[in-house]
């Protein structure tokens, strides 16, 4: 949802910089593992510390580069299976490290505080549910079905997670970030259900008692 609309407004703003870095011999390959490298560098040594404004800030720019990217590939020809592959792949690098973040924030330097357990736990289960959301997609394509449904997608539960730390980060309350983590496992997890609908609709009628499972 959040995705479709940004995705477009973002390769307008960023064209100059994709076209910029085309013509410094840079690849989109090349942008995508700074890119992610960036996120994860940024999440693990900013949040861990207590630098929740300045760490979203700095894992924010780096995010950009999942448009910059696509913009460079589109601008150069060069889009392939390889890059959307490549590209989903490292998205879990970067996912992993803000959630993983956070929960080192909330056992060191965020722990003295109230909501510190919950938020640990929350984090941790945003973490394996995004996963999780990911991996039913993936493995319904691979089936020959789609499950491009729900409520919660990668996008979504970004943007919230980014923007209420850095508030937090301001001053903001830590139990208004425990709240929104709590709103996005629930919404993952109706996700994933959607998810798990649409594909049983698609694969149930015709699947073969024998069909392998993973």
């Amino acid at each position: 949802m959040l995705n479709r609309y940004a995705r477009a407004w973002l390769a307008r703003v960023l064209t100059p910089l994709a076209a910029f870095l085309l013509r410094r011999g840079v690849s989109p390959d090349a942008v995508t593992v700074a890119g992610t490298l960036g996120v994860v560098v940024s999440a693990l040594v900013a949040y861990p510390q207590g630098q929740l404004f300045w760490g979203t800030i700095a894992i924010t720019c780096f995010v950009f580069s999942d448009a910059v990217d696509g913009t460079m590939a589109r601008m150069s020809g060069r889009t392939s299976a390889w890059g959307g592959f490549l590209d989903s792949t490292l998205d879990r690098f970067g996912d992993a490290a803000v959630f993983g973040g956070l929960v080192l924030y909330a056992t060191g330097a965020g722990a003295d505080t109230p909501w510190a357990r919950g938020l640990a736990v929350l984090a941790l289960a945003n973490l394996a549910l995004g996963f999780v959301v990911s991996y039913a997609r993936a493995r319904a394509e691979a089936a020959g079905a789609r499950a491009d449904v729900g409520i919660a997608e990668r996008s979504e539960r970004l943007v919230a997670t980014l923007v209420v730390t850095a508030f937090v980060g301001l001053g903001l309350p830590q139990t208004v970030l425990v709240v929104v983590l709590a709103l996005l496992a629930a919404a993952s997890c109706v996700t994933i259900g959607q998810r798990l609908s649409l594909v049983r609709r698609q694969l149930l009628p015709g699947d073969e008692p024998a069909r392998a499972r993973t």
